[in-house]
């Protein structure tokens, strides 16, 4: 009897409205079955930010073919459920599909907006739920003129990592026998996915009705038709590197961030940067006990930007390492780790880090598969206490399940770990650019002259070249050795300002007594440079040459970051660095006139690659973590 009853209520809900409420007087019903109680904003009045990307996985639609999530997504605005066919409870799973059926009749009537959406119901039961049953769940909704797929998957292990991604905590219902009884526990959430594949709204049952969803997809279409609008030129400006801060001291200073939903990505193929280097790069040296593979760098790639690799789930490698700021940090002199700590240096970009034979700045690491635990256990950075505590947290993540074991035929260990990463970060080559077009491809209009006047500068007044080497057929710009410029010694040696001017907005500047400072900030730490590996009193001071590719995009410089922009440093170098004892011999007075120092911008301005935009289109759809 109790069968029955559950199948006629459910008939009642997608039949007529005033029926079920007849039939279930005593139960309070959902707002979604009710006329909305209140006056709907206009269309566009109002925004719908970004809450995080949409999660992918692996998914099965009712004719058994087999679709990854992020496939029904991006070509349409998308409306995702959870249900589960045999759901008893009128206000969870059957109030998603009575909304969603009302969009159904809503569509039918305006064919246009019908042709912008799509609506997905993804079943958390596969074991009842198969391609069939879906199948003939849907029958009775589905036509040929709206696209509402209903979607299952191959078994529970492969829905628990897109259960995690939507954080849909699901519990089965056993009874005193300890037998699954069908049932579910669960929160009701319907998600309004964008065609960029950001979720722009979380729907629960207060909240969930065929009225306000229709008018938010409806804003999501005007925002992004003025969006479009609004772009002009080539398309790729959209994925142009963020804001630099370049002239933030002016008070007519403005913003060139690029917002969320300008943010387009798509997957590019990594292992080509690998294994066919771009123009101006050589061969890519890779180690006999970690060959390269797609299933490496994709697994690298989601460590990577994985939050929750660090002690409290915020920090990822990229958090400091920003891809659509180089790589680097643009904001910031020196890092910020976990819980706002502060680092003493800062992030060296790691585009073409696959060429690096020293790493960090003082070079105390020599392969990439063994300098991933120095951020990771850092207590200033990633925070963990030890490597089995990160290998362990891996371990316990659904999303993570058998990536190891396909990847190295092994579970997650201090030694994949590193590898992993590592085939990630050496995907990272960048080159190609206009300087190697005219170079090395011989173009000669690729570059203009002040490109090529501040080439031979380089090479000659400069003395550039000396430690940014360029070889025959190729251009890595650094010698992997380390050198004493003087910025170290400087920044040891001076003595502390009784007042310091601190920036609080752009062009507006205020004095702060050092003590104040002094009261709320930690001691800072000294930095010898390779003297603290070496212990040779010879290494004071002395940091990594690193390379100019894309230097244009990875400011500020230094170690320690204390030079904002490309015209500060070569105004440091051409006045020879700082003196001091041990200052290295090839630091000396350029004598360099104003003409050269712009030709020299010129030519360093001319080392971005060609395949940035790639690579950050990249990065933008890697998952973060939550």
């Amino acid at each position: 009897m109790m069968k029955i009853l559950i199948t006629t209520i459910f008939i009642g809900l997608l039949s007529s409205q005033n029926l079920l409420a007849d039939t279930i007087d005593s139960q309070r019903l959902a707002p979604g079955y009710r006329p909305l109680a209140f006056k709907i904003p206009q269309t566009g009045s109002y925004n719908l930010p970004v809450i995080d990307m949409a999660g992918d996985g692996e998914v099965l639609t009712t004719n058994h073919q087999v679709r990854h999530l992020h496939e029904l997504m991006g070509d349409k605005i998308t409306l995702l459920s959870f249900i589960y066919s045999t759901c008893s409870d009128v206000n969870g799973c059957p109030l998603a599909t009575q909304v969603f059926h009302k969009i159904n009749r809503r569509l039918l009537k305006e064919p246009e907006l019908a042709g912008k959406l799509r609506l997905l119901t993804l079943s958390f039961n596969p074991q009842h739920d198969t391609p069939e049953a879906m199948s003939q769940y849907a029958a009775s909704f589905t036509n040929d003129k709206v696209d509402w797929q209903f979607l299952t998957t191959q078994s529970e292990q492969q829905l628990q990592p897109i259960l995690d991604e939507y954080r849909q905590a699901i519990q089965k219902i056993y009874d005193q026998q300890g037998q699954f009884t069908g049932t579910f526990s669960h929160i009701l959430r319907v998600y309004l996915i964008d065609k960029d594949k950001q979720i722009r709204n979380i729907y629960s049952v207060a909240f969930l009705h065929a009225d306000t969803l229709i008018n938010d997809v409806k804003t999501l279409l005007d925002e992004a038709s003025m969006h479009k609008s609004n772009v002009t030129g080539d398309s790729n400006t959209r994925l142009q590197t963020s804001d630099t801060r370049q002239n933030y001291s002016a008070k007519n200073y403005q913003t060139q961030s690029i917002a969320l939903t300008d943010r387009q990505g798509q997957q590019a193929d990594l292992l080509k940067n690998i294994n066919n280097p771009p123009l101006g790069l050589p061969a890519v040296s890779i180690p006999a006990d970690n060959p390269v593979s797609a299933a490496k760098i994709a697994l690298g790639r989601k460590l990577f930007y994985d939050r929750r690799l660090s002690l409290n789930n915020t920090i990822s490698c990229a958090i400091c390492h920003i891809p659509e700021q180089g790589f680097s940090s643009n904001e910031m002199a020196t890092a910020v780790g976990i819980e706002g700590r502060s680092v003493r240096r800062n992030s060296p970009t790691i585009y073409n880090v696959a060429y690096a034979t020293l790493l960090f700045h003082d070079g105390r690491e020599n392969t990439l598969e063994q300098q991933v635990w120095g951020p990771l256990l850092a207590d200033n950075e990633m925070g963990n206490p030890s490597i089995g505590y990160v290998i362990d947290k891996i371990k316990a993540l659904s999303d993570y399940q058998g990536l190891f074991e396909q990847s190295f035929n092994t579970t997650a260990n201090m030694l994949t770990v590193g590898q992993a990463l590592a085939s990630y970060q050496r995907s990272l080559n960048s080159a190609d650019s206009p300087f190697d077009r005219w170079y090395f491809g011989k173009q000669a209009d690729a570059v203009n002259d002040s490109v090529k006047r501040g080439f031979a500068l380089f090479k000659g007044k400069g003395a550039c070249s000396g430690c940014h080497l360029i070889e025959k057929n190729f251009a890595l710009f650094t010698d992997n050795q380390t050198h004493n410029t003087g910025i170290g010694y400087r920044e040891s040696m001076q003595k502390t300002p009784e007042k310091q001017k601190i920036q609080v907005a752009p062009g507006v500047f205020i004095e702060v007594d050092q003590q104040d400072i002094s009261a709320v900030a930690a001691v800072k730490a000294s930095d010898i440079g390779r003297y603290e590996i070496t212990l040779d009193p010879q290494d004071r001071w002395k940091y990594k040459t690193p390379g100019l590719r894309n230097i244009a995009l990875t400011a500020p410089y230094m170690h320690n970051g204390s030079l904002s922009t490309l015209s500060e440093v070569i105004q440091f170098y051409n006045q020879g660095g700082v003196s001091n004892e041990i200052l290295d011999p090839v630091i000396k007075p350029l004598h360099l006139s104003d003409t050269e120092k712009s030709d020299l911008l010129a030519f360093l301005q001319s080392l971005t690659g060609s395949n940035v935009e790639e690579l950050l289109a990249d990065a933008y759809v890697a998952p973060v973590g939550n």
